[in-house]
């Protein structure tokens, strides 16, 4: 049986580390998308978090603009605009203008979570109800705006949103459970599951979203794919250490510690219980860790699992030098179309300035 090709993208979060700032982040996620621009990634999403000072994406549509021009081959997104928190009008221009600068480029993916905690998605949006009824007429809305199709007889029949453009971003859902599966697959939004977040339960919700899908002019079959974390290293070892800052630095966020990526000097000297060794445990199985031949046979059986031919890839690490290398080395091992691979990146004079 011949091999399914496995395109591969990148979500990234702009993690600021320990000791680091907001602004370094911001950089390397520019440096990163660069890279992957290069290495041959399919896409590159950016994230929206709020009231966190351990992830600097709090706007993803101005993000996804600046990455957009400073890349040239790749998809460029938000992974995503947490739609509650806006106006779906304002977030059609937003994207419609993007589309309009970087034409057949632009991925408007959605979420419903706060992306961040209740008193700080009120500030956001101090109307929001976080009712599921609410966040359906948002998506019916934005899809209206997107393609220009409300119905005669309504009032917003005569509100377009603007600029005019020749080409639709691609719609995605992402969700972390099954209920926004649903709605993609009724509206015929593209599916993206966030394994990285739960790893219970991906493959039987794409399974109902190709099941249930709806065909649109903009996506006629079925798209969906799968994220979730990686840290490819050179030798088990050092996968191993990486690891070992991923495990500490999820057990903080659980706790409400938003301090930054940990150096692995932090998590070698961590003292765990009994209680957060199994909680280890259960966030292992939201990572693919290793050499590059171990985790492409992981990679590749995910896929299958999920039955997609894409998987998205979150990679944080302390130092950037072992981020890129992790992204390097997986487009070497899924020999990703690249004729212009950077490797061995070094910081340019006042790259942190």
């Amino acid at each position: 049986m011949k091999e399914t090709k496995i395109r591969l993208s990148v979500l990234d979060q702009s993690p600021v580390r320990k000791g680091g700032t907001a602004r370094q982040a911001l950089l390397e996620t520019v440096q990163l998308a660069k890279t992957a621009d290069k290495l041959g990634f399919h896409r590159f999403w950016v994230a929206e978090h709020h009231n966190t000072r351990g992830l600097a994406g709090s706007s993803p549509e101005v993000l996804v603009a600046h990455l957009a021009g400073k890349t040239q081959y790749i998809r460029v997104g938000s992974g995503g605009v947490m739609l509650p928190h806006y106006s779906a009008l304002k977030v059609a221009e937003n994207f419609r203008l993007l589309e309009s600068l970087f034409p057949g480029r632009i991925d408007l993916g959605i979420g419903r979570a706060p992306g961040s905690d209740r008193l700080t998605a009120n500030a956001l949006n101090p109307y929001n109800t976080f009712n599921e009824q609410d966040f359906i007429q948002q998506l019916t809305d934005l899809n209206h705006y997107l393609n220009d199709t409300f119905e005669a007889g309504t009032d917003l029949v005569h509100i377009r949103a603007t600029p005019n453009a020749e080409t639709v971003p691609a719609v995605w859902l992402l969700s972390s459970s099954g209920q926004s599966g649903s709605f993609a697959a009724h509206f015929g939004f593209g599916f993206s599951f966030a394994h990285f977040i739960n790893p219970i339960g991906g493959p039987q919700t794409v399974k109902a979203y190709r099941k249930h899908f709806q065909p649109q002019e903009n996506m006629p079959t079925p798209e969906a794919n799968a994220s979730v974390f990686v840290l490819c290293a050179d030798t088990d070892q050092k996968a191993q250490e990486l690891q070992a800052v991923m495990d500490l630095m999820l057990l903080r966020i659980e706790k409400g510690i938003r301090a930054g990526v940990p150096p692995y000097e932090d998590a070698a000297a961590q003292q765990y219980s009994e209680a957060e060794l199994a909680r280890i445990q259960y966030n292992r199985q939201r990572m693919v860790v290793g050499t590059p031949e171990q985790v492409k046979a992981k990679l590749t059986d995910m896929a299958a699992a999920y039955n997609v031919d894409e998987l998205i890839v979150v990679t944080i690490t302390h130092d950037f030098a072992d981020r890129l290398r992790s992204y390097e080395l997986l487009a070497q091992a899924f020999e990703l179309p690249s004729p212009t691979a950077t490797l061995n990146w070094k910081p340019e004079p006042g790259f942190y300035a």
